[in-house]
């Protein structure tokens, strides 16, 4: 089991609490982007830079994932495909997406996609927060926890 993260969009500090649990529990996290990223020193950490255009990291994850795998994407579209290829798909806000949600966040994801294309402003997310970090590194540690990696 390996973990990819959607680097593009990533916030930082989830990152930082992905760095500190490859070297901690020895897992593989290989950020995928579409630009030059930084990643510290380490033989858990890998980093894959591909080219410009939509959803190019997106389609590079999905051909490298193996099942058992770990995502980290805000990307329902990329992780619908992840659990479609039996991966797991966690959100840096520290929720998973899993079979029995994907349909209807895709559902909802299309239907603001919609609103934004006639012209209503939508608005964004909302700020990413502590409370948003404290959730994934919770959600982290109980999904690796679960899923030793040797």
């Amino acid at each position: 089991m390996q973990i990819w993260v959607d680097a593009d969009a990533c916030p930082k500090v989830i990152k930082e609490i992905l760095f500190r649990a490859a070297d901690r529990r020895q897992v593989t996290v290989t950020l995928v982007a579409n630009k030059s990223l930084y990643a510290p020193p380490s033989p858990n950490i890998n980093t894959i830079r591909v080219g410009a255009g939509a959803d190019v990291a997106d389609q590079e994850i999905v051909r490298l994932l193996q099942a058992g795998d770990l995502v980290v994407t805000a990307d329902i579209p990329l992780a619908a495909a992840v659990i479609e290829k039996k991966g797991h798909a966690l959100d840096p806000r520290g929720e998973f997406f899993s079979e029995e949600n994907i349909g209807e966040r895709l559902s909802m994801r299309n239907f603001m996609d919609e609103l934004r294309s006639g012209g209503v402003e939508t608005g964004g997310p909302a700020t990413f927060n502590q409370s948003d970090r404290t959730a994934f590194a919770n959600q982290l540690d109980r999904f690796l926890t679960r899923n030793p990696t040797r």
